[in-house]
């Protein structure tokens, strides 16, 4: 008994293997997540220039690092920003409006930087190439009154920009994505409801720009569908991160409803694996999803309610089985009835990307959600 139950398992891995490969192209590129603190830590904990300790970004909690800055006037805030914008700009807990002054004085640094490096001698033809895409991509996020919350470009890069104003707005929302999504791929015109840039934009004018939306690629992603998209690692230091950024909007915004997160595709692991509580989010709404990493609602719940959204037709994701087995696949799939989340409809939606497309029954619903109907 004990064999066939073992044939059964290795039988279903297999099929789950099989139907990833079919379903986008297999690829054995692993990442390496991007976790810690923000890139200048060291200097910043060094830093004694105000006569203070300041709090070191590797331990301070939001609330901490919030109580530090609302104890320091304008222009000390202003100062730190200055000197050291990637952690001002990635500390969560920090004031709204000072990290977004200390992202443009990050951006403008690194796009500098990225343009030396374009001519540089010593560096190859793709080295230019990827200098002078990385300088196009700050360029575009420095256009206008964009409101970039994190930038860190470690990495593949990691962005998270908001639309509407988090200090003023009653209702607050968060996208979390899933595969293949970085900072340059953030926003793409060719996909425009498909990204966490066009997500947050539909949905801030679904709700008549009554909800403040944040963008959120703040964690690494996989690339393609391959190990990485199959197992929970990336998911899990995601979820570390997601769990901080939720912690520093409530100290960190006006009084409002804890934000709506909604989770689409691998998005939906990191939710799962973060767990929220009510101080947290006010409901976890997920599209696209291969699963949570869990069994059943249940397991999720403390007390935020938990939306699924149907699965159209032409999404890919309805050909990979809802299997956890050997540290491969993503559980049980929360569309079931069984698994006892609240129905979403998605009439009018196309493939795995659609689902927050103007005109369509899921986005009317992703709207009333947000907006606490």
């Amino acid at each position: 008994m004990r064999k066939f139950r073992t044939r059964q398992a290795i039988a279903a891995t297999a099929v789950a293997l099989a139907a990833v490969l079919g379903a986008g192209g297999w690829t054995a590129d692993t990442q390496t997540a991007v976790t810690g603190p923000p890139p200048g830590s060291p200097a910043w904990t060094a830093d004694t220039a105000l006569g203070l300790r300041l709090p070191d970004p590797a331990t301070a909690t939001p609330a901490q690092v919030a109580a530090f800055f609302a104890g320091l006037t304008d222009a000390q805030q202003d100062a730190l920003a200055t000197r050291h914008p990637l952690v001002v700009g990635n500390l969560d807990g920090a004031p709204v409006r000072l990290r977004y002054h200390a992202n443009t004085l990050a951006l403008t640094a690194e796009r500098t930087r990225e343009l030396t490096r374009a001519t540089d001698p010593a560096l190859t033809p793709q080295d230019h190439r990827a200098a002078r895409t990385r300088a196009e991509r700050y360029r575009t996020l420095l256009d206008g009154d964009r409101q970039i919350l994190a930038f860190d470009p470690r990495g593949r890069g990691q962005v998270a920009e908001v639309y509407g104003d988090l200090g003023t707005a009653a209702r607050t929302a968060v996208i979390v994505p899933g595969s293949d999504v970085d900072l340059l791929s953030f926003d793409r015109a060719t996909d425009p409801y498909g990204t966490p840039a066009g997500m947050a934009r539909s949905l801030y004018r679904a709700t008549d720009g009554r909800t403040a939306v944040i963008a959120w690629a703040g964690y690494t992603t996989p690339v393609g569908v391959g190990v990485d998209a199959a197992t929970e690692d990336l998911a899990r230091a995601g979820a570390t991160r997601l769990d901080r950024l939720l912690d520093g909007l409530s100290v960190s915004t006006a009084p409002q409803t804890p934000p709506t997160v909604f989770c689409h595709s691998y998005g939906s692991v990191v939710c799962g694996l973060a767990r929220p509580t009510p101080a947290r989010a006010s409901g976890l709404v997920v599209l696209g999803s291969p699963g949570m990493g869990v069994d059943s609602a249940a397991d999720l719940d403390h007390g935020v309610p938990l939306y699924a959204t149907a699965r159209n037709d032409s999404d890919w994701i309805g050909d990979v089985p809802n299997v956890r087995l050997f540290g491969l696949g993503h559980g049980a799939d929360p569309t079931d009835p069984d698994f006892g989340a609240r129905p979403l409809p998605a009439t009018g939606s196309h493939g795995h990307t659609g689902y927050f497309a103007p005109g369509t029954a899921s986005l009317a619903a992703y709207a009333a959600i947000a907006l606490g109907r």
